[in-house]
């Protein structure tokens, strides 16, 4: 008998399938990986050496290897975080106000990282294959803040559409930023417009009311980086694509 935990996953890889993914099929999309090296990314303290390379290929072994990931070539259309899978966050040189961005990532077993919109508001990335009824802490979710010392709001992920580890997994974001007067005081919040994980929608038009936990040392503004989250495990990712935010698609 098919478990009813897992329709969502299979659900999942049906969608993912079914057409190209979406720069190679709309206008309008930029890369954010050059295709040889990392150029336009810097460690989130530049003083501070990091590890993240650029790669031909990413390996992952189920058996022997579990939980970690390794590569081939120090030249690619695909980063990592290292040999050893844990090393500063990454940020993008340009910043961004209203954005779609694509993104397709990959981590191994109980691997942990993030991608933050303007360097502030994460989506979770987390080994979270098989997990029934996935929190504000599983992969999908819109992180929560941290305040004394305990977790605050964030948005869990309405189905689990994760793949197993060692899979390439797609997102999607709608991001819209926050605004400001004339004076510089927030008039509305940043807010997640939607998220499609593997092709399937998973949040849906989430208010985002302050940073959420472990954001860059920044203020909200109108524009900011977009940063990776790379000291929490092996993960790597490919085809990073942004476009200037437009309508939603019907869903």
């Amino acid at each position: 008998m098919l478990r009813l935990s897992l329709i969502p996953l299979l659900l999942a890889s049906l969608c993912a399938f079914a057409q190209d993914p979406p720069y190679l099929t709309d206008p309008g999309w930029k890369p954010l990986l050059n295709g040889v090296d990392l150029k336009g990314w810097h460690a989130m303290d530049p003083s501070k050496p990091h590890e993240w390379v650029a790669a031909r290929g990413i390996r992952f072994d189920r058996m022997y290897s579990p939980k970690a990931l390794s590569f081939t070539g120090e030249s690619g259309d695909r980063m990592i975080n290292g040999k050893a899978g844990r090393t500063q966050n990454f940020v993008t040189d340009e910043k961004f106000g209203d954005i779609e961005l694509y993104l397709e990532f990959m981590i191994p077993r109980g691997a942990n990282s993030g991608v933050y919109l303007q360097g502030l508001y994460e989506i979770q990335i987390l080994d979270s294959f098989g997990v029934a009824d996935p929190t504000t802490g599983d992969c999908g979710a819109v992180y929560h803040e941290w305040v004394n010392g305990k977790a605050k709001g964030g948005s869990a992920p309405r189905v689990n559409a994760m793949r197993n580890a060692g899979e390439w997994q797609s997102y999607r974001i709608w991001f819209r930023a926050p605004r400001f007067d004339a004076a510089g005081k927030k008039v509305e919040n940043a807010r997640f417009l939607r998220v499609v994980f593997n092709g399937v929608m998973i949040q849906d038009n989430v208010e985002v009311p302050n940073p959420t936990r472990a954001h860059m040392p920044l203020v909200e503004a109108a524009s900011n980086p977009l940063m990776i989250q790379g000291d929490h495990g092996p993960v790597a990712f490919r085809n990073i694509y942004w476009r200037p935010l437009g309508e939603l698609p019907e869903r």
